[in-house]
């Protein structure tokens, strides 16, 4: 049967599913061998666009709460293209957005997820101009502060080559994860993202190789979100509730 269009990638997580095994794998391999310092605060991004980071970050925040018991916050740094609220179907509310403009409660933004000690964190509402918005000091400060309610905090980042925010963003995270879409992704390309991201200066844990074996659910593979670079949401675009009062649902 086809996965329906719209549904939550909730619905799809599978626990007993192959996939799963190779997201605690990745989990166990992110702390393995750390003695040196926390790691909380981890940015997934990628080279170019539709190399399934969204959907890395995604499994592997569900992963963290759900097999591992870890208080875990996603959140969605892309401004410019927001994706974690289509994965999780949110409804719209107040965001990072909100937090960098307004002065936002960041505690007054997050949601609530059906999956006990998941949070998410969206991007907000429309952002004229995503690269006067960001804050990398900001984003930073926001960082610390939620350490202290979470164990693990994910930050899906715009991918490096398009725009800088992830480059800015990469000096105040603990740990950044490259994802790179197998056999797809040119070797030139991704050793360019390396060059940037500088691994002697910011905390690259590693490079995880997306969906190799094909064996992730159709719907949120990355093919699905391919786009241009740019930001095509509407001001008009959904008013913003504060704050949520949506109902999350329950695994099956």
């Amino acid at each position: 049967m086809s996965p329906k269009k719209h549904s939550s990638i909730l619905d799809f997580y599978d626990i007993e599913a192959p996939y799963v095994t190779e997201f605690r794998r990745l989990l166990h391999n992110m702390y393995d061998g750390r003695s040196n310092g926390e790691l909380k605060t981890v940015m997934l991004t990628s080279a170019m666009l539709s190399e399934g980071k969204s959907t890395i970050c995604s499994f592997l925040a569900i992963t963290a709460a759900l097999k591992k018991g870890m208080k875990t916050l996603i959140i969605d740094s892309d401004l410019r293209r927001p994706t974690i609220n289509k994965i999780f179907q949110l409804k719209p509310k107040a965001g990072l957005k909100e937090i960098l403009v307004e002065g936002y409660n960041p505690r007054d933004a997050i949601s609530t997820t059906s999956v006990d000690k998941l949070d998410v964190l969206t991007a907000g509402g429309y952002c004229e101009n995503p690269s006067e918005v960001f804050d990398a000091d900001a984003m930073g400060t926001l960082f610390d502060e939620l350490k202290f309610y979470y164990d693990l905090i994910l930050i899906d980042a715009a991918p490096l080559l398009p725009v800088s925010d992830p480059m800015l963003l990469a000096s105040k995270v603990d740990g950044t994860l490259l994802v790179v879409k197998a056999g797809a992704t040119q070797k030139e390309v991704v050793r360019r993202a390396v060059e940037i991201l500088n691994p002697r200066q910011n905390s690259v844990i590693g490079v995880a190789f997306n969906n190799m074996n094909h064996s992730l659910p159709y719907y949120y593979d990355y093919g699905y979100y391919q786009y241009e670079y740019k930001d095509n949401r509407k001001k008009s675009a959904k008013s913003i509730s504060r704050p949520d009062k949506m109902q999350p649902r329950k695994i099956k």
